[in-house]
Formats: C-alpha cells, sequence, structure tokens
C-alpha cells in the first residue's frame, strides 16, 4: 500500500499540525523522570501514530509500541511494563507509546485503565498514548496525568502537495479533477487520501460520500435518522467520534422512547443487539479492529423520514428495559382500576396507586397481576 511505502521517514517530513508537532520534539528533547506522559488526541489518518515512531527513531530512543488490546488487565501492564519501568537503564532508553488508549474502558478492562492510570502518575520513562477522541469518563481519568496535544485534519492545500510528490514517486498521473475529488472526499486524513488515489490509478473507483465534520451524540442521531440517502446515514455515523458503548447507547434509547410500530421496533431492537454483542465480543476480545464493523450493523437502523429523534437516557440497558416493561404493566393495571374506580388513569397512577404499593409493601394487600392481565386482554378483545 502506497500509505505504508511512503510514510514519513522523518518528523520534518509530515505535513500538517506544524504546533503540534513542535510540542512534541520540545516534550521528548526536555523530558526527565517524572515529566507528564504525552496523549496525542485527533481523528484516524493524520500521523499520531507515525510521529511515535519518529520521534522514538530520531531521538535515539527503543519504542515498545503497544495498544489497547495489550493493557487490558492489571496483571498484563504489570507483566509488559514493570520490567520495563524498574530497569530502564539495564534496558536501554526506552519510549513506551501505546495506541488506541481510548479502547480501554468498560467492565472488560480488568482493571487495566486503573493501573495505566497510577503508572502515568509517576513515569520513569518517556510515554506517548495516542486516542481518536477523550470525551469518555476513563479518558478523562487519564488527561489529570498527561499532557495533551491535540491533531487535526490536513489542510487540502497541504494535502495535495503532499499527494502530488507521492503521484511524481509513483510515476503516475490524475487528472486535475480526480486530485480534487481525492482530496476533497479525505477530509485531512492522509491514509484515506492516499488509498483513494492509489485505487483510482490502479482502475478502481470506490464509491464515494458526503462527510460531516466532527459532530457530537445528539446532532449525530438527529442527522442520522433525517438523512435524505443511506450514504448520508453512513457519513453521519463514521463523522461520530465517542465512546463506541454511548453510541450503541444513545440509538437505543432514542429508538425505544419513540413511536414506531410493532414490526419496526423489532427489527430496530435486533439491530441494536447485535451492535451490543459485537461490543460486547470486543471488550471480551480485547480485539479493537472488529469495532470498523459498528458503524455497518447501526446502518440498519436507517429508515427514510424516520421520526425518531435523539433522547438521553443515563441509566443502563437492564435497568431501562426493566423500567420499560414494567411500565407497560403498571400502565395496564392503572387503566383497568380506574375503570373500576370511575377515575381517570392519571388520576389512579398519582393518588391511588402509591398507596396501593404501600399496602402491598406492608403485607396488607397480594395482587396476582396474571389475573389482571387476563381480565386486561379480555377488555382490549372488547374493545376492537
Amino acid at each position: 500500500m502506497w500509505s505504508e511505502k511512503h510514510r514519513p521517514k522523518n518528523i520534518y517530513d509530515m505535513i500538517g499540525n506544524e504546533e503540534s508537532r513542535t510540542m512534541v520534539m520540545e516534550w521528548i528533547t526536555k523530558w526527565k523522570k517524572g515529566v507528564k506522559p504525552l496523549l496525542l488526541v485527533g481523528p484516524p489518518g493524520i500521523g499520531k501514530t507515525t510521529i511515535a515512531y519518529l520521534t522514538a527513531k530520531q531521538f535515539e530512543y527503543d519504542l515498545i509500541g503497544l495498544n489497547a488490546s495489550d493493557v487490558r488487565s492489571k496483571s498484563q501492564i504489570n507483566e509488559i511494563l514493570s520490567p520495563v519501568l524498574g530497569n530502564a537503564s539495564v534496558l536501554g532508553k526506552p519510549l513506551i507509546f501505546i495506541d488506541e488508549v481510548d479502547g480501554i474502558h468498560g467492565r472488560g478492562d480488568y482493571g487495566g485503565a486503573e493501573a495505566l492510570i497510577q503508572i502515568l502518575k509517576e513515569p520513569t520513562v518517556p510515554i506517548i498514548l495516542a486516542a481518536n477522541y477523550d470525551s469518555s469518563d476513563k479518558m478523562k481519568n487519564i488527561k489529570k496525568t498527561t499532557k495533551t496535544v491535540y491533531f487535526k485534519p490536513i489542510p487540502p492545500r497541504l494535502l495535495r502537495v503532499y499527494l502530488q510528490n507521492i503521484l511524481n514517486k509513483e510515476d503516475a498521473k490524475l487528472s486535475p479533477g480526480s486530485i480534487i475529488k481525492v482530496i476533497t472526499k479525505s477530509y485531512g486524513d492522509i491514509r484515506s487520501m492516499i488509498n483513494l488515489a492509489q485505487s483510482l490509478v490502479t482502475g478502481f473507483n470506490p464509491q464515494t460520500e458526503q462527510k460531516f465534520e466532527n459532530i457530537n451524540i445528539e446532532d449525530g442521531i438527529n442527522s442520522f435518522f433525517k438523512a435524505k440517502s443511506i450514504d448520508e446515514a453512513r457519513s453521519v455515523l463514521y463523522s461520530i467520534h465517542v465512546d463506541p458503548k454511548q453510541k450503541i447507547d444513545a440509538f437505543y434509547s432514542s429508538v425505544i422512547t419513540s413511536s414506531l410500530d410493532t414490526e419496526d421496533m423489532q427489527k430496530f431492537l435486533v439491530t441494536l443487539s447485535n451492535a451490543d454483542l459485537l461490543y460486547g465480543k470486543i471488550i471480551k476480545t480485547q480485539n479493537w479492529r472488529l469495532l470498523r464493523y459498528l458503524n455497518d450493523i447501526l446502518l440498519d437502523l436507517y429508515k427514510p423520514n424516520s421520526s425518531i429523534r435523539y433522547t438521553q437516557y443515563n441509566l443502563s440497558w437492564p435497568l431501562l428495559n426493566r423500567i420499560r416493561w414494567d411500565g407497560r404493566k403498571i400502565k395496564s393495571l392503572s387503566i383497568l382500576l380506574s375503570r373500576k374506580l370511575h377515575l381517570s388513569s392519571s388520576a389512579f397512577a398519582t393518588l391511588c396507586f402509591p398507596y396501593m404499593l404501600f399496602c402491598i409493601k406492608n403485607k396488607k394487600l397480594s395482587l396476582e397481576y396474571e389475573e389482571f392481565d387476563e381480565i386486561i386482554q379480555k377488555e382490549i378483545e372488547l374493545l376492537k
């Protein structure tokens, strides 16, 4: 792949983010024991991993490269990093680089995040971390122990110079229109630009689509369901840069509170279940490469002219489901008993239901819901 073949050999060969690159170089030149580790934050394909490797090479450090799957548990961290941290002089000049550190979160990290934070508080060797986003709770804790450097998408004018240089080296040509198309569709992602250019040169013209800037979860959910085409919906999904679990939960809470017919609700819940199963497998195996399939699964939620809009719940799925299904039972019970007492269902739920629960709690009243459920079903049939 051209993206690997033409990867910069020197920090000065990189393009864009000059100020951020300068901060990295100043940090490594002034590093001494106890200096805060560096956290590089920015979208994929703009050089975070590259600058970490080039920094180690250029300043003669022995780079120890890890990712989220390597530090998912406290025992793994101790096994991998303790020898390095405790015997730095014996091992030479090590520099630890942990990529995709935003993947360390949730119950599946088995104490990995907490153990890593303790190491970050008292570093004995230079440590660089890279993340695509820094908004999760675990990332907030990591940020407190690091110096954050943000990387932005590369400007189009620099991308054009860089791309033309690669084309010259490959003795390849693209029409001015194709070059503009490649640059426009890459949206500052160097790797994406180079891969797309190579595809066009070799005769493969992949489908391109509208891409949105990085958007928050609320705007993202609303834009997804308002999208005029499935390509636009896909682009929105890839522009929501949040914790994957937060993305799944946001779609779930938005879907479950919407007014969908039974068939659509069933279809959407199956889709969300598949997304949650994928995320569970990622957490269990720490195979974060599987994350690339999450958006493809969530894309099945798209339906033209959908009325679904963003709704936020700060509750777990099990608790939310319990509230939802128990709520239906309570509503059915309120409808039935309000008729018996000649009250509105809202008046019964407000005035009588709390007292009824108090009596049940104190064993002054006993109800078998199944009996009422049969009566309710009969009354529903009569209403039909």
